[in-house]
């Protein structure tokens, strides 16, 4: 999975900015970079990017856990899918900062819900199995207190007069020859499309609160890191609660003792003895399964690659399990017996190459290079 950016460095503030300040700069990146203003092909991401920056960072709780635990700290909180949302559907989260800047883009939208998402740890057996994982997360829902409807129970709630049960309205500017139009949140219901004689307490006449959710997500076999699995209408409600959005859940995969993932296929770098490596020899080594015997043939080289039919994971598609691929490691004693280092140095002379003889030091040795190699800088006439 790619790494995320510090959410500090993406909004350009300091760790001790002021919710105020972190207000400001998240409004001036929105401006910059937003899709409509900004042509370039990096303006839409970077605005995603500040919008997921801002919605931590504006929220004392997720900032606090953000500040002590990093990203890590953020799983099952209930972040925002910004990066799997349309720009307007980002406007109905943070579209009170803006106003009419924009026209009122995004309001248009208000019933849909909002999607939110969370991350789903697994291993790399996980992935070879599938599996079913409880996962625990926040959201916000509708308010139990109210039902959603944001007012206290037996209290009416009208029809706006002003929007006419819409929750936007037109606005026209005259500019000289010019008329402009746009399209706006309602002033009288802030976009609601009703007016609330009596608040909920329970909610201050959101209609919302913040609550765990529990669900089993279903993992399946040969899955990605960074792969999303989507659950229709267990994200969040939308402004009228009519409809839901959807809850994204980002597979991350941990990090195997053994084995790194080569597409299906396990590679795993495996150390042998040179004796093992000259000599020939049958070694364990370990699969996703337990244990599996490799013969190593005389003469092996280091780096020599041998393949485990079917010990890969299983392909997300079609189910057939790729290889596991192992590449010996000729590995060197550090210290050897003075037993072993005769028998290698009586091998050494069978094969005429030139070894340090053992009473010879490090400094004498360099003395002796010195003695046979004359200064570069002395010439002959």
């Amino acid at each position: 999975m790619s790494q995320k950016r510090d959410y500090y460095e993406v909004l350009g503030v300091a760790r001790e900015a002021g919710a105020d300040d972190i207000k400001r700069a998240y409004r001036k990146m929105a401006v910059q970079y937003h899709p409509d203003r900004n042509k370039d092909p990096d303006a839409e991401g970077r605005f995603k990017e500040a919008a997921e920056a801002y919605e931590v960072l504006s929220d004392p709780e997720k900032r606090a856990r953000y500040d002590r635990y990093g990203h890590q700290g953020l799983h099952g909180v209930g972040i925002h899918d910004f990066q799997g949302m349309g720009v307007e559907d980002i406007f109905s989260v943070f579209g009170d900062l803006f106003g009419d800047a924009f026209g009122g883009r995004g309001r248009g939208r208000a019933d849909r819900g909002i999607d939110i998402q969370t991350v789903i740890d697994i291993d790399l057996r996980e992935v070879a199995t599938g599996v079913e994982k409880t996962l625990r997360f926040e959201r916000m829902d509708l308010c139990d207190g109210c039902e959603g409807r944001g007012a206290e129970p037996g209290s009416p709630v009208t029809t706006c007069g002003t929007c006419g049960g819409y929750g936007q309205v037109e606005r026209q500017a005259n500019m000289g020859f010019i008329v402009t139009r746009s399209v706006v949140e309602c002033p009288q219901c802030h976009g609601r499309g009703n007016v609330i004689s009596k608040p909920c307490g329970t909610c201050s006449g959101s209609g919302r609160a913040r609550r765990e959710s529990v669900l089993q997500v279903k993992v399946p076999p040969g899955i990605h890191d960074g792969q999303r699995i989507r659950l229709r209408g267990e994200g969040e409600p939308s402004r009228t609660g009519t409809a839901r959005g959807d809850l994204h859940c980002v597979v991350q995969i941990r990090e195997h003792e053994f084995f790194v993932r080569d597409g299906d296929n396990l590679v795993c770098r495996m150390p042998i003895s040179f004796t093992q490596a000259a000599l020939g020899a049958q070694i364990e080594v370990p699969t996703l399964n337990g244990r599996s015997t490799l013969r190593i043939p005389a003469a092996t080289q280091h780096g020599a690659i041998f393949q485990l039919s079917g010990q890969g994971l299983p392909n997300l598609r079609t189910g057939r399990a790729g290889d596991e691929i192992v590449q010996v490691l000729i590995e060197i004693p550090a210290s050897l017996t003075a037993e072993q280092e005769d028998l290698l140095r009586k091998f050494a002379a069978t094969e005429d190459n030139e070894v340090l003889p053992e009473s010879k030091g490090f400094f004498e040795r360099v003395k002796e290079y010195f003695t046979g190699h004359p200064d570069d800088d002395e010439t002959e006439d």
